[in-house]
């Protein structure tokens, strides 16, 4: 059944226009007036708004560039993993950071982070970094209708790690437990964390990995230092690899 999100209140007897990206997908898919299609809004902007779950539509109309379905049963199910997990990463270079978005959308992650660094190689400001924080987050809508999750993750805005560490409250009641990928001695194996009704917000770095001051920056700031294991690995491989075995 072909899933799309709708960013809009979805109420089980309303007529309303999809959005223009869902759109062109049924047309593409040549979808006919009396297809049925299954939509879901819980995304950035709606958390706590969305009665979660997905609707059953069906199409009523198909215009040149409309298309307009009636909205039918709203189906209470549910795909997401039984943690919420945060991810916030040192951005990799290239296409990687796209790839890394992508699956972890897929995974089930709660919201990610793009983080600048002091050995970052991809380093955005301004519009273009509001461009491609719209990208990143049209991927991972993307991901969620191809998965089946209907939860889109909220893919923040791009900020320093110094920034984005003065602004934390890790010791505030309910919130994730903070843990930082690290080579350092001591570091607990991933696989031995118990995560609290808060979840977990891991925070690794992009190619290089963080500083060691960086580290010990957000060590105060309650991170707890974490290892996947003795071989060393790819910064987006790092960040999916900790999400997997913490959701």
């Amino acid at each position: 059944m072909p899933r799309f999100f709708c960013p809009a209140p979805l109420r089980t007897g309303d007529v309303l226009d999809l959005p223009a990206g869902a759109a062109r997908h049924v047309q593409v898919l040549r979808l006919q007036p009396g297809d049925t299609i299954h939509l879901f809004n819980h995304g950035p902007g709606w958390e706590g708004v969305s009665p979660g779950g997905e609707f059953e539509a069906r199409v009523t109309l198909m215009g040149r560039s409309q298309v307009q379905v009636e909205i039918g049963a709203h189906l209470q199910v549910e795909r997401e993993p039984q943690n919420a997990v945060h991810l916030a990463v040192g951005m990799p270079a290239n296409e990687r950071m796209d790839w890394l978005v992508e699956k972890a959308a897929e995974l089930g992650v709660a919201s990610i982070q793009p983080l600048m660094t002091e050995r970052s190689v991809l380093r955005l400001a301004a519009e273009r970094a509001t461009k491609k924080v719209e990208h990143w987050q049209g991927i991972a809508i993307s991901a969620c209708e191809q998965c089946g999750g209907n939860r889109v993750p909220t893919v923040h805005g791009v900020k320093t790690l110094v920034q984005w560490l003065g602004g934390l409250r890790l010791a505030e009641s309910g919130a994730p437990k903070g843990l930082l990928l690290s080579l350092r001695e001591g570091s607990q194996a991933l696989h031995m964390v118990e995560l609290g009704s808060g979840g977990a917000l891991f925070l690794s770095g992009p190619e290089g990995g963080l500083s060691a001051n960086e580290e010990n920056a957000a060590l105060l700031a309650g991170f707890a230092p974490v290892t996947l294991g003795p071989r060393v690995l790819r910064s987006e491989t790092a960040a999916l690899t900790a999400l997997a075995r913490l959701v």
